[in-house]
């Protein structure tokens, strides 16, 4: 784990981050926030590419949880069987559309504590949607942001939690919108886990990391 690296060095990094991609965006597709919701529930343990190949199809049938609850959850595992962990998400996806419909008129909430009351909805899926959805500065922490917080010093952490109160403090205001997103896409593409694209990398000579590839 680096050391926390101080104010400058961060505004500076994420200036980069900002003048390479001014509005990163999530990969995960959808056509509302129901889906979004569906879509990042989905997407746990699996990849946003896997994901989004098997939501094409469903999201033209199902794109409101009445429809879910009327595709069924055979119909709904049958459009998701090729992700991973697929019969256990279909049934979390099942209950949490029969609830937006009972509790909350098929809409979807815009609080963490009623989006992470949804089954299969955790802190991180709930950081997203609010994030993506309704442009709050919440920092949903996934492995790579993880990886990259407490390689680059950026916003380093013993466990998630950590880390995504060292983002809410380190990184300066006008880059919290965003800043959940250029870390992801970092980690993603170039700082990554076995072999970190060092000599491509925007940070590279700002990042303490010891142990850059060339």
């Amino acid at each position: 784990m680096a050391k926390q690296l101080d104010y400058h060095t961060i505004r500076a990094m994420f200036e980069r981050f900002h003048a390479a991609e001014p509005e990163p965006k999530g990969e995960l597709e959808h056509v509302n926030v129901y889906t979004l919701v569906v879509a990042v529930a989905l997407s746990a343990q699996a990849t946003d590419a896997g994901v989004n190949k098997a939501t094409r199809t469903l999201f033209k049938v199902a794109d409101t949880p009445q429809k879910m609850l009327d595709l069924g959850l055979e119909g709904l595992t049958e459009h998701i069987k090729t992700i991973g962990l697929f019969r256990q998400k279909a049934k979390n996806v099942m209950k949490l559309s029969q609830i937006l419909v009972d509790e909350y008129g098929g809409e979807v909430p815009n609080s963490r504590a009623a989006l992470q009351s949804l089954p299969g909805v955790g802190r991180k899926t709930a950081n997203v949607v609010l994030n993506m959805w309704w442009g709050m500065p919440t920092q949903a922490v996934d492995t790579h942001i993880f990886r990259v917080g407490n390689r680059t010093g950026i916003c380093p952490g013993k466990d998630v939690n950590a880390v995504e109160r060292a983002i809410e403090d380190n990184i300066p205001a006008d880059f919290q919108h965003h800043a959940h997103h250029w870390l992801i896409l970092h980690g993603r593409y170039t700082c990554k886990a076995r072999k970190p694209a060092c000599g491509t990398c925007l940070i590279r000579d700002l990042c303490p990391f010891e142990d850059k590839t060339l």
